[in-house]
């Protein structure tokens, strides 16, 4: 099992920026998959960024261009540049790691984004 654990956000005005990450840590050989995921009120959890073990990344298409998913194997760390924010990027911002046996999320971390 792997225990995932988010930390960084929190409240933002329109325009600005954040930075979330998120570590991993347990019994694992190495995680394939990191990744990044919210869900606003009411409405269906999308994804946000998610990124291989060799670098590849996706990106949801409402943050293309506005944010940067990053990832420091060694310390199984994923990190979430989020800049130009919107009102509509409000959500609980939730962590993903996939390994070859499991896939486990961590609590989530609110992202208010209010002038």
């Amino acid at each position: 099992q792997v225990r995932v654990v988010e930390s960084g956000g929190g409240l933002v005005q329109p325009g600005g920026s954040l930075r979330l990450s998120c570590v991993a840590s347990g019994s694992f050989f190495s995680i394939n998959v990191m990744g990044w995921y919210r869900q606003a009120p009411g409405k269906q959890r999308e994804l946000v960024a998610i990124i291989t073990s060799d670098g590849r990344t996706n990106y949801g298409d409402s943050v293309k261009g506005r944010f940067t998913i990053s990832r420091d194997n060694a310390m199984n760390t994923v990190y979430l540049q989020m800049n130009s924010l919107k009102l509509e990027d409000t959500a609980v911002y939730s962590c993903n790691a996939v390994t070859r046996y499991s896939n486990d999320w961590g609590q989530g971390t609110q992202v208010t984004v209010s002038s």
